[in-house]
C-alpha cells in the first residue's frame, strides 16, 4: 500500500524523534513548513515547555519582501534572536521529517547566522 506524502514525512519524523530530543541545557529547534508558511519553536522536551517561537506570520517578517527561502532565513534569525534572549545558544536540530534542503536549510543557516550553535 502506497503511502502519501505526508505520512512518510511522519515516519521519518517519528524516526528522527527517536533519536533527536531537548533538554534544558540543549533544547530542540523544530520546524514546521506549510505551502505557504514556516514555523520555529525552540522546546524543552524535560519540561514539555516551549522556550521561544518565530514564523512567517510575525508581523515583522510578514512585511518582509522576498521569495520563501529568504523569508525562511528571516525566520531563522528571529528564532535565534529570541532563543539568545532567553539565553539559549545551543540547540539540537529538529527538521521535522523534512528534508534539509530549501526552506528547512535556508532557516537553518538563519538560526546559525543569528548565533546558535548546533
Amino acid at each position: 500500500m502506497a503511502l502519501t506524502k505526508n505520512q512518510r514525512r511522519l515516519r521519518i519524523k517519528n524516526r528522527i524523534r527517536k533519536i533527536v530530543s531537548g533538554t534544558e541545557a540543549r533544547p530542540r529547534l523544530t520546524v514546521y513548513r506549510s505551502n505557504k508558511e514556516i514555523y520555529a519553536q525552540i522546546v524543552d522536551d524535560v519540561s514539555g515547555k516551549t522556550i521561544s517561537a518565530a514564523s512567517s506570520r510575525d508581523k515583522d517578517i510578514s512585511s518582509a519582501k522576498g521569495n520563501k527561502s529568504e523569508v525562511a532565513a528571516l525566520v531563522g534569525k528571529a528564532i535565534a534572536e529570541k532563543a539568545l534572549k532567553a539565553g539559549v545558544e545551543t540547540i539540537a536540530f529538529d527538521r521535522g521529517g523534512y528534508l534539509y534542503h530549501g526552506r528547512v536549510k535556508s532557516l537553518a543557516e538563519g538560526a546559525r547566522e543569528g548565533g546558535l550553535k548546533f
